[in-house]
């Protein structure tokens, strides 16, 4: 190490012991926000029984007492909750601050977009709740680490508003069980729980090189890494009081080591995870039998949008979200700007491509992409609020309802409606998310719902379809008179588009079949009655591209090696996969600060990579 790099290292024990601190006194202030159950009185109560009309989900080696639960059911009566996470206060101190890693108490209940997490202890649900999610309506007693993460998941999603995480005196945690660690992992993060034990090991290997990079520091953080634990609980006056709390501090670091050793052992695989991969190759080898050719429509020679026949390839991409195969050329109109996929999917090709993609292996998956960030939401509901408060909405395209749920929050009393293909809809009703979904083609449902609606939305939705037209007429025909369409699309004109070719994003392969410039769709939108009211360039812009970008690169040079239409991979795969993206860690942090960086410009000059437009239908007459 030359002498520079020596001396900025030496610094890192010394930022070290700030971060522990700073973190501490974080999850000290989340840990005082947990509120707790008021004790209630136990004459005349059943231990064992539950409160009328409640269920509980309890974790192998707890058990619930009778005054805990009715305690419990009268919290919620009172702060008019449907799902109560119970935290037992003894909870062993790293569970303790995972949960409160997870859980931010002051945002939890009030964000309808946090996913479920807490104690993954004790959860009681009113019944109504159980039932529309499909669980088990006697609840479920002895459950393992992954059925407790799956509950509590399912249950937030159907309480989106209505849970909260509760500190619960008198609840015993259950007994660690560090040989299921990892499953539990892999249940919380999904595809990225190995990134967890690389980040734990690189912390643990980073306090010990600092003692050797500076002894003093270096001592200091692992001292500071220890005592972290006192400084969130110890003292606090919140109902959490771990019950290790002095044989952790005393012996944190070599507790952790041990601990992710085991992690890293264990081979223990729960009942409830079902192997989706495997279970979905005989399809897929069924599938990929014959030739892909039948995925395709003949290649057409004029553009969709003009009819001229100035056409030219734009770029050519393979299958980059799902590494199903194929080759995808997008051409671009020379006349009119309007870039669209050629040859297009055939109706086959498209149930091929989108299956396990919303849904099946893809779909918890995208529940966290939708879930990640309100922003794109909030954004979409202010532009509308500045125009109307709308009574009936429809949102096509709607999926779960993730922003039907948020914009809720702008207009509790309307009737938010959605419209999709697939049965996510169905499930949106039963999560009330939306009020009434429908099941089916857009142009196909427009009569039955004829002038029902003030506003329309379609956001990412049109550049999927077939026939763009054909959906922005159905809209007109739902729509009463003077009210609003939204559109939200990728701006094929982005800068992003050309600089990073192939990598980009919204090129979304092979499921975007048009991509209109914003002038075509204006134009589109005048002709068949509608007038623009507003539009956005900037504001509308998502910060993603370098961070996609580099995570393709990463994900090309190292595919998933499990996927049920791709040859199995094997451990060597699987080993360059996480070598792949434990050298790519830098590249995407950056990546990240840089879409940030540049999203501050981009929102005040506008030339992002997504527009807005909002259009009200004219009357005849208007």
């Amino acid at each position: 190490m030359t002498r520079r790099p020596r001396r900025v290292a030496r610094h890192l024990p010394k930022l070290y012991v700030a971060a522990l601190l700073a973190n501490g006194v974080r999850l000290r202030r989340r840990a005082a926000a947990l509120p707790a159950l008021t004790p209630v009185g136990t004459g005349g109560l059943d231990p064992d029984a539950l409160p009328d009309g409640w269920v509980a989900f309890t974790a192998e080696g707890l058990t619930l007492p009778g005054p805990v639960a009715a305690a419990a059911a009268a919290h919620a009566h009172r702060e008019g909750l449907d799902v109560v996470d119970l935290v037992p206060a003894d909870l062993p101190v790293e569970r303790a601050l995972e949960t409160l890693r997870m859980v931010a108490p002051d945002d939890y209940r009030t964000n309808p977009l946090a996913p479920g997490r807490g104690a993954f202890q004790a959860v009681l649900a009113r019944q109504d709740v159980v039932a529309r999610a499909r669980l088990d309506a006697g609840g479920g007693e002895g459950l393992d680490p992954v059925q407790m993460v799956q509950v509590t998941t399912t249950l937030k999603r159907f309480a989106a508003t209505s849970t909260d995480v509760v500190v619960a005196p008198g609840l015993v945690a259950a007994p660690d069980q560090p040989e299921r660690r990892r499953a539990f992992l892999r249940s919380i993060y999904g595809g990225a729980a190995p990134a967890s034990l690389v980040v734990q090991a690189a912390e643990l290997a980073g306090l010990v090189a600092g003692t050797r990079l500076d002894p003093r520091w270096g001592s200091a953080a692992i001292a500071a890494y220890a005592a972290q634990p006192a400084v969130v609980f110890a003292g606090n006056g919140a109902g959490l009081r771990p019950r290790d709390l002095a044989r952790h501090v005393a012996l944190r670091l070599a507790d952790d080591a041990a601990g992710w050793w085991r992690t890293l052992r264990s081979g223990w695989r729960s009942p409830a995870e079902e192997d989706l991969y495997e279970a979905r190759r005989p399809r897929y080898d069924e599938l990929l039998d014959r030739p892909i050719d039948r995925f395709f429509e003949p290649r057409r020679s004029t553009c969709p949008w003009c009819d001229s026949a100035s056409l030219r390839e734009r770029v050519r991409v393979p299958d980059r979200l799902q590494h199903k195969p194929g080759e995808f050329v997008l051409d671009e109109c020379g006349d009119c700007g309007h870039i669209f996929q050629n040859p297009r999917l055939s109706i086959e090709g498209l149930d091929f491509y989108y299956e396990d993609f919303y849904d099946g292996i893809g779909g918890e998956q995208l529940e966290f992409i939708f879930g990640a960030s309100a922003r794109p939401y909030t954004g979409r509901a202010e532009m509308v609020q500045a125009h109307a408060t709308p009574k009936r909405w429809l949102d096509v395209g709607a999926g779960h309802g993730h922003f039907c749920l948020v914009a809720r929050t702008y207009w509790p009393d309307t009737v938010f409606d959605g419209l999709d293909m697939s049965e996510s809809i169905e499930e949106a009703e039963r999560r009330r998310w939306i009020d009434h979904g429908f099941r089916g083609m857009f142009p196909d449902l427009a009569d039955e719902l004829r002038g029902r609606y003030d506003v329309v939305s379609m956001h990412h939705y049109l550049e999927h379809t077939r026939e763009p037209r054909q959906e922005i007429e159905a809209a007109a025909t739902v729509l009463a008179d003077d009210g609003l369409l939204l559109i939200e699309l990728p701006d094929p004109e982005s800068r992003w588009g050309r600089l990073l070719g192939g990598l980009w994003l919204p090129w979304f392969q092979p499921q975007h079949q048009h991509l209109m410039p914003i002038a075509n769709l204006r134009r589109a939108l005048e002709d068949i009655g509608f007038e623009i009211v507003a539009e956005d360039r900037g504001e509308a812009e998502q910060p993603v591209d370098l961070l996609a970008a580099t995570w393709f690169l990463l994900d090309g040079a190292a595919p998933p090696s499990n996927l049920p239409w791709r040859p199995p991979g094997g451990r060597p795969a699987k080993v360059r996969r996480a070598a792949a993206f434990v050298a790519g860690v830098p590249a995407l942090i950056v990546a990240v600060v840089l879409d940030n960086l540049l999203d501050l410009v981009l929102r005040r000059t506008g030339g992002g990579n997504t527009y807005r437009l909002l259009a009200v239908k004219r009357s005849p007459a208007g």
